[in-house]
Parts: C-alpha cells; structure tokens; sequence
C-alpha cells in the first residue's frame, strides 16, 4: 500500500468519524432542546401552582377569620343567654 492510499484511507476515516461525530453532537442538541422545553414547561406549571396555593391559603385564611367571628357570636350569645336564664329564674320562673 503506498502513501497515497493510505493517506486516501486516512482522510475517508477521518471524513466518517466528523460526519458521525456531528451526527450525534445534532442528536445530543436536540435532546437537550428538548430537555430545556420541558423545564420551562415544568417551571411554568409550577408558577401556576404556587398562584394557586396562594389563592387556596388566602381562601383558608378567610375562612377563619369567618369561624372566629362565628364563634366570638356565639359565645356572646350563650353569655346572652345564661344571663337571661339567671334572670327568668330570679323572677321566678323556671328556665
């Protein structure tokens, strides 16, 4: 085999291996396009999430403060009412 096929064969190998070498940096670009296109998906999704866990505890809070109130009423109510019976009774009366 002389110099000039070798170096022939040599650049055919080289011309291979550059043409499979982009190949599969051409895969790897667009694996990690997609890579990426799923965590921004993933990102917005949870942004979304976080709105609405912030909607659900403002929700909860509320609610709450609704019970609280609920039940400052009610205690002042029976307080109302334990007094009215003390009073029926010190009329004479039977509660």
């Amino acid at each position: 085999m002389d110099v000039t096929t070798l170096g022939g064969l040599l650049v055919g190998l080289g011309a291979v291996g550059a043409a499979v070498a982009s190949y599969l940096g051409k895969k790897a670009e667009n694996a990690n396009g997609r890579l990426n296109a799923e965590f921004d998906q993933i990102q917005e999704e949870r942004e979304v999430l976080r709105g609405e866990r912030d909607v659900l505890r403002l929700a909860l809070a509320e609610r709450d403060a609704r019970v609280t109130e609920l039940l400052e009423e009610r205690l002042v109510d029976q307080v109302e009412l334990a007094r009215l019976r003390v009073r029926i009774v010190e009329m004479g009366g039977d509660p």
